[in-house]
């Protein structure tokens, strides 16, 4: 039985005849079953015990009724009305500025539908119905309408789907209140006016002025500059120092010169100086090259700082982002996560959630249709990845392209998705801009509360084509018709502000001719070549970049006093026994005769970068304790599950240490870490792939992002990606990285991709990139990191390797080249395949190698040319270079390296390949195919032209 709070009188004397017959029947369900009635009555029933068995007298008659029973009823169905007002309201709103579509929920919101009168209603006390009702609203009757009112505006509301019973309450208060989010005030309405004629007149002056040329404008959602105008005043007030805006092309250019203060010279300077449109068609040739490649001029971002007197207040960053329109979600995340953090001390990075915010615009289209929108909110509320809250705003002109919504997205709204994560919407009418900055304000006010993502669907429509080059009326012939004839937002909102007698029409040509004079004035200076077209970004890549090798060695002293720290846990810790006896075995690995592994060597050097005071954030599925559970960077009490991680606790550590599990996901994640490495750049990140493989899964944050993004944007990154790579029979998806496509990409040194065959090479590289961190030459690195070799002690080190030297890009087999004037085949390899080869040697015992030298192509980009040359030097009698590779032909680094090799061999030095065919899938699923492959690519290899070949298997 539940339990009872004490009998309140004055909270049960509002309750007579009817009422008092509900509550009673209530609180006998209550008493029962508590779940079973709703969470206000609960409350109640709770906070204020029993109500009175016996009738309190009535202060006024209530109308006549056929009998208390009808009366229940008609209270049920009306509390159904209200509720259904709340869930459905926003399918009767007044959402769409062409008025598209039916209203099949209409019906639903009819109090006929309830079968109730008006007398009904207005005989009923509203309190009966809604809980807290404002004291204005006396009666049913008034509650629907007031409902109604709230619900099935310009701006409409789905919280429904919210099961935060807390949150819920407030959404619902702030929806039903008429106060809240506060109206604008009458200077408040003309300054809005006056950016939309600004808005508007942009968009007007660079269609009449470049004629047939792309922008992709805004107009039609014009309302998107003001209410990232109030996204800025209010996350400035609230004291954010940063806020993180990503967006694809459409109204870009608006958002440029209007919120982050791109000057319209520089703007026009773009269109006029594109090159002929006839000569060279694509988007791409159309930008202006900003130094390297460049990137058109609706891809580009920008910087602004809010400044107050002298103080910047608050900087505002629009991400660059291509033509992959939501790729730069989680880009954006990372940023702001990486804006959030302090990361100056030892242990976690300290996060504050109000030091910034994100903002995203998505296209309605492309918001459901891309995958990694969904991605994207998933990560939201993890904690290695939730930053407070990201404002989602849906540009929404009903068309994607030529796709009208019912051809691109299975749901009702574009927004739907949303839903699935518990993030409140809000859908409002673009042509309505004062509802636009309520939305925005009740967004706002949801995040700083509940620190948690909020949607505002602003629907609106497109007034030209996808670009300015295209008609429309081909495919949308109606919708069209219906624009051709609707008054833009600028031109309503005057009106409305006139007939309200806020402003005159002489008012509102004064704003219109002054916006247009500046724009006018602005085109002139460009044409007299008086603005600034940009500095040459080339000289920002350029400036500095040093290619001097930076110490990468530790004394073995300091490498074994951080070992023994590594080792110790608190007191009380518990650590797996197995993983225990694992672990101290890297006790004594640092001594003489004893040797590093690779998860050893990685750690000591993670331990070294923070002594040097780098951070560093490491992310991927299961990387705390390794897919291959081999970091163990997070021990875990066996007893209590309590949490430990020795990189926290070292005492010479001078900068925060992150290790987080991420979700199943590679494209947000890598997206993240990329944008988070962009913002810190002092920062050094590294992610992992499960299997190398899984990364196809981000190839668009690959191509577009981290292999482009220095020539296209001039945006530097120092992100390392771990991907395991190597054959040992486990199918396509678990053999390959796909090493070829990173080979494909490289130019212009643009990163370095390495393929590893020792624990030191590995020591040693990580803390060369580690040193690039916030560097002028900093590049991302990637890693075809091992799987097999990770325990295979022909990979291990000795400690002395780790406290010399540095990392060699070429390394030459260790058991062969002690006569080179006698070698006749030099084979060069990268990565397992070279310890492959290593194990059939020491097998082959004292056989005579002197005919063989075997060279490992550690770093395969940026080629190590003159280091393979050297080595070539002093092979006198060489008659062929082969390269061996585990891959087939076409995949690999065959394609990449043949004519590198052919470049520098001698002129009677031949170049062949030995290795697996050219396949389509990247390796067997068969255990015996494979182990027949591989044996035959390494018996090939070392068997000298004078023996007989091993046969090449026709599978």
């Amino acid at each position: 039985m539940a339990a009872k709070g004490p009998y309140n009188e004055s909270v049960w004397s509002n309750y007579h005849g009817p009422n008092l017959g509900y509550i009673q029947d209530k609180y006998e369900q209550f008493i029962n079953d508590p779940s079973s009635v709703e969470p206000n009555y609960r409350d109640l029933f709770t906070a204020s015990g029993p109500p009175p068995m016996e009738p309190v007298p009535e202060p006024a008659p209530m109308p006549a009724v056929t009998g208390d029973a009808e009366w229940l009823k008609k209270a049920v169905r009306a509390s159904k009305l209200i509720a259904n007002i709340r869930i459905h309201g926003h399918r009767a709103a007044n959402i769409d500025p062409l008025e598209r579509g039916e209203n099949p929920m209409a019906q639903w919101l009819d109090f006929r539908t309830y079968d109730l009168t008006r007398e009904d209603l207005t005989a009923m006390p509203a309190s009966l119905i809604w809980e807290n009702a404002p004291a204005d609203v006396k009666t049913a009757w008034d509650a629907v309408q007031r409902m109604l009112q709230a619900y099935t505006r310009t701006i409409a509301y789905e919280f429904g789907h919210v099961h935060e019973e807390k949150e819920l309450r407030w959404l619902n208060s702030q929806a039903e209140s008429l106060s809240s989010p506060a109206p604008l005030n009458n200077n408040e309405r003309k300054e809005l006016l006056n950016r939309l004629i600004q808005v508007e007149q942009f968009e007007t002056f660079l269609h009449k002025t470049f004629v047939g040329q792309k922008r992709f404008s805004l107009e039609g959602n014009d309302a998107l500059v003001p209410m990232l105008d109030e996204i800025v005043r209010a996350a400035a007030h609230d004291g954010a120092e940063h806020i993180l805006m990503g967006m694809a092309h459409r109204g870009r250019l608006n958002v440029l010169a209007h919120i982050l203060g791109k000057p319209y010279d520089i703007i026009f300077s773009e269109f006029h100086h594109s090159p002929n449109k006839e000569l060279f068609p694509s988007e791409g040739s159309m930008g202006i090259n900003y130094g390297w490649t460049g990137d058109v001029k609706y891809h580009l971002g920008a910087d602004r700082a809010v400044r107050q007197g002298e103080t910047v207040r608050t900087r505002i960053t629009l991400a660059n982002n291509p033509s992959h329109l939501e790729f730069v979600n989680p880009v954006v995340e990372g940023f702001t996560r990486a804006a959030q953090e302090d990361r100056s001390t030892p242990g976690l990075p300290k996060l504050d959630t109000s030091k910034a915010m994100a903002v995203l615009m998505h296209g309605d289209a492309a918001f459901p249709g891309e995958g990694i929108v969904a991605e994207t909110l998933n990560i939201g509320k993890l904690k290695g990845y939730q930053n407070g809250g990201t404002v989602h705003i849906i540009v929404n002109n009903r068309i994607g392209f030529t796709t009208e919504s019912e051809d691109s997205r299975s749901t009702h709204y574009a927004s739907d998705l949303a839903k699935g994560y518990e993030i409140p919407i809000v859908h409002v009418n673009a042509d309505d801009p004062e509802a636009c900055i309520s939305a925005v304000r009740l967004a706002s006010a949801y995040r700083n509360l509940f620190k948690k993502d909020f949607v505002i669907d602003l629907i609106g429509y497109r007034r030209h084509g996808h670009n300015e080059m295209d008609d429309p009326e081909t495919t949308q012939p109606v919708v069209y018709g219906k624009v051709r004839s609707h008054p833009t937002v600028y031109r309503l909102y005057a009106q409305r502000l006139q007939s309200e007698k806020i402003i005159t029409a002489e008012e509102v040509q004064r704003m219109s001719t002054e916006s247009e004079s500046v724009l006018q004035a602005a085109f002139e200076s460009m044409k007299e070549g008086k603005h600034k077209n940009g500095e040459s970004k080339t000289s920002v890549l350029l400036e500095a970049e040093s290619k001097a090798p930076r110490p990468t060695a530790v004394p073995l002293s300091t490498l074994k006093e951080i070992n023994q720290e590594l080792l110790t846990a608190p007191a009380g810790f518990k650590v797996y026994p197995k993983l225990e006896r694992i672990l101290q075995r890297r006790k004594d690995a640092l001594k003489d005769g004893e040797r590093v592994d690779w998860a050893l060597a990685e750690t000591l050097a993670f331990a070294t970068i923070l002594k040097d005071g780098t951070p560093i954030r490491l992310s991927g599925q299961d990387s705390q304790r390794g897919t291959f559970a081999h970091r163990h960077l997070v021990l875990h009490d066996s007893e209590t599950g309590a949490l430990y991680s020795p990189l926290h606790q070292l005492k010479s550590s001078n900068a925060s240490f992150g290790v987080y599990n991420s979700p199943l996901s590679e494209a947000s994640v890598l997206g993240y870490e990329y944008g988070y490495n962009v913002f810190a750049p002092d920062t050094f990140v590294l992610w992992e792939a499960q299997y190398g493989d899984f990364a196809n899964a981000a190839q668009v944050i690959i191509d577009q992002f981290i292999s482009a993004g220095r020539a296209k944007w001039t945006q530097r990154s120092n992100l390392a990606i771990l991907l395991p790579h190597g054959y040992e029979g486990q199918g396509p998806e678990h053999s390959s990285a796909r090493l070829e496509r990173y080979l494909q990409l490289s130019a212009e040194e643009n990163w370095t991709v390495a393929n590893l065959s020792s624990a030191a090479q590995y020591f040693h590289l990580l803390r060369r990139q580690a040193a690039l961190c916030g560097q002028p030459d900093a590049r991302p690195l990637v890693i075809m990191a091992p799987k097999s070799l990770i325990r295979n002690t022909r990979s291990t080190s000795p400690g002395a390797e780790l406290a010399s030297g540095s990392f060699q890009a070429v390394l030459p087999e260790p058991l062969l080249g002690s006569k080179p004037a006698e070698v006749k085949r030099l084979v060069v390899c990268s990565g397992k395949v070279a310890i492959d080869l290593q194990t059939e040697l020491e097998a082959a015992g004292g056989r005579d190698w002197s005919w063989l030298h075997i060279l490992r192509l550690e770093q395969l980009y940026p080629f190590p040319q003159a280091e393979l040359a050297a080595h070539l030097n002093s092979l006198t009698s060489l008659e062929e270079i082969v390269w061996v590779q585990e891959e087939p032909k076409n995949m690999g680094g065959w394609s990449y390296t043949e004519p590198r090799l052919r470049d520098i061999a001698p002129e009677q030095v031949s170049v062949r390949y030995i290795g697996r065919p050219e396949r389509s899938s990247p390796a067997s699923g068969y255990a015996d195919v494979h182990t027949f492959e591989q044996r035959r690519i390494v018996t090939e290899a070392l068997k000298s032209n004078s023996q007989v070949q091993a046969p090449v298997p026709s599978s």
